[in-house]
């Protein structure tokens, strides 16, 4: 391979020695090949680097391996970014897959928007299919939409299990927030985040592949431990509450949660109205305070 890659494919994995060779077996496949593979181990004790470092010597494809000490996901996506050469930046978790077709297909629809207007773009999206084939979720509602992630999450209510790239010099300018007391920060904080700047091109076609095997999630804490990160929903409530009429259920589950991980942290300072940039953020986390110190009462009755 000449120069630097179109894509750059990224892997983050803890413990997946088991699934991540659907990762593997996939770009094996594709029919597009101008791609390298990124993997970056957040303290996997599985094996994972002999695994990797066995493929590295047989692929036809560049593979590089990073370990870091357990950090979180985050930091994983942070550090391939950086290390990326292609131009279009495509994640992909250590327990999924995709079609033999997905790199050419994202590419010629990517290519098919106007290069003059292109610079508007973040990149493309897809949905995902079960490994039975089975569309998981919902469809979007036209065979191409030119949109961005905060108008599918909130107006479209296509929440999850979409898939696809980014350009990579979008995601250097929109790191995810490292705390190293933090192992989860909610990805919306810097997808929607890019959405106030970026349209993405969307595929109503299932390109993806999904499966519900893979045990525990990369990262995964009990609420005292995801409670740090109670910040990062005020801000995405305080950021994106023009959004609220188009679904007050999502706003008021991340307002609960708010008050929920505060009381968890001894915050009691966390109703300032200083702390609010939207009169009706604070309205609803007024209204948030009930059910946010019900679940918190639960969390230590059970805990």
């Amino acid at each position: 391979m000449k120069g630097n890659p179109k894509f750059t494919v990224f892997t983050p994995t803890y413990n997946r020695r088991h699934t991540i060779n659907r990762v593997y077996e996939s770009l094996q496949s594709q029919t597009y090949r101008d791609f390298e593979w990124i993997v970056i181990d957040d303290g996997s004790s599985d094996g994972t680097s002999e695994l990797v470092k066995a493929w590295q010597e047989v692929a036809d494809f560049q593979i590089s391996y990073q370990y870091q000490r357990n950090s979180g996901k985050h930091v994983a996506f942070n550090r391939a970014v950086q290390a990326a050469k292609g131009e279009l930046f495509v994640p992909i978790d250590s327990d999924d897959g995709f079609l033999p077709t997905s790199l050419e297909i994202m590419l010629r629809c990517w290519e098919s928007i106007p290069a003059e207007t292109r610079k508007e773009f973040t990149g493309v999206v897809c949905l995902y299919q079960f490994k039975n084939g089975l569309l998981c979720g919902k469809s979007l509602p036209s065979s191409l939409l030119d949109t961005n992630s905060l108008d599918l999450k909130y107006k479209y209510k296509i929440k999850r299990d979409i898939w696809g790239f980014h350009r990579t010099d979008v995601l250097k300018a929109f790191p995810f927030p490292e705390d190293p007391t933090v192992r989860f920060i909610p990805e919306d904080i810097v997808w929607d985040a890019i959405a106030r700047k970026y349209k993405l091109r969307c595929i109503n076609a299932a390109l993806g592949i999904l499966y519900q095997d893979s045990g525990n999630q990369l990262t995964k804490s009990e609420p005292r431990k995801k409670a740090l990160v109670k910040n990062y929903f005020l801000q995405m409530i305080n950021r994106d509450f023009d959004y609220f009429i188009y679904d007050p259920t999502a706003f008021a589950k991340r307002a609960t949660l708010y008050v929920r991980y505060s009381l968890h942290l001894h915050d009691w300072g966390f109703m300032k109205p200083s702390r609010f940039s939207k009169t009706g953020a604070f309205a609803l986390c007024c209204l948030a305070l009930f059910p946010g110190l019900l679940i918190f009462l639960i969390d230590n009755a059970i805990g």
